[in-house]
């Protein structure tokens, strides 16, 4: 197994704590191997586990378009995306990370400068949130940080060496079931669903993602074993999960340290199900 390479974004429910444990169930040879399976991951999110196994071949998807056109910049331009994260890091201040968040940047052309605008602001904002509201708009504060780590030039530049043998798209997760063929594997990481009523955070696009959506998720995970894809889930350790991966599926609970989290209660150790299929 490779070195793994650090993921260049903070995310809420990021895996690299949970790494061991989701690669025991991954089928890392083949992922290796140039002319074997592909790894599919149809909610990026900071990409933990792809860069954990350094696939030969990928596929990464992700209804966020920001998150997306980050990705692409960081693959295709990193060299500019250094660039411009250094001008943010000599310009840094509160008054200039409000003044950066109201920039249009779905109207900029340039992925490395979507790219710069969106790490910036996921390394100086508050707690590392992505969070935006119903117009799309990014609404997370200033976090509070003397010196914020804007520029991770080593980090950027091992992940864009391990990108540039995937293939990066924004898509519904449904798309997946178009794309994997028998021997194939997918990891799905979705929007978790809330361990309490309150507690629920799906902002991450400004659609959310629903109850529905999560049953559709499932019947997906089910119709891709059907045709011989490895599949592989996370989700939350709450009852509704067990619930609804009952059958066909077995939930392995296990615990985690969370940091990212809007509010400061419900970070620190949690519990989550990592979901495999039954053998049949």
């Amino acid at each position: 197994m490779p070195h793994a390479v650090r993921p260049f974004l903070k995310w809420a429910g990021g895996k690299r704590q949970l790494l061991p444990e989701l690669i025991e169930h991954c089928p890392t040879e083949n992922l290796r191997a140039s002319k074997r399976a592909t790894y599919f991951e149809p909610f990026l999110g900071g990409g933990a586990l792809f860069f954990a196994l350094r696939p030969m071949r990928a596929v990464l998807t992700d209804f966020n378009e920001r998150l997306i056109r980050t990705y692409l910049g960081v693959r295709d331009n990193v060299d500019d995306v250094i660039e411009r994260l250094h001008r943010y890091q000599r310009q840094h201040s509160r008054n200039f990370f409000y003044a950066t968040r109201e920039k249009e940047i779905d109207r900029e052309r340039d992925n490395a400068a979507v790219a710069a605008w969106f790490i910036y602001l996921n390394k100086a904002g508050y707690n590392g949130l992505y969070r935006v509201n119903r117009a799309n708009q990014f609404n997370v504060p200033v976090g509070r940080y003397d010196k914020p780590n804007i520029c991770d030039q080593k980090t950027l530049r091992a992940c864009s060496s391990v990108l540039a043998r995937a293939e990066i798209h924004k898509a519904d997760f449904r798309d997946v079931k178009r794309r994997a063929i028998r021997g194939d594997f997918v990891y799905f990481d979705p929007p978790y669903i809330p361990l309490s009523m309150t507690s629920s955070f799906t902002a991450y696009t400004a659609h959310g993602f629903t109850n529905v959506d999560q049953k559709e998720l499932r019947n997906v995970a089910r119709q891709l074993i059907d045709a011989g894809v490895g599949v592989l889930l996370s989700n939350s350790s709450a009852k509704a999960v067990a619930d609804l991966y009952r059958e066909d599926f077995q939930c392995i609970e296990v615990g985690a340290t969370r940091s990212v989290n809007s509010n400061a209660s419900r970070r620190g150790e949690v519990n989550e199900f990592i979901i495999v299929p039954r053998e049949r």
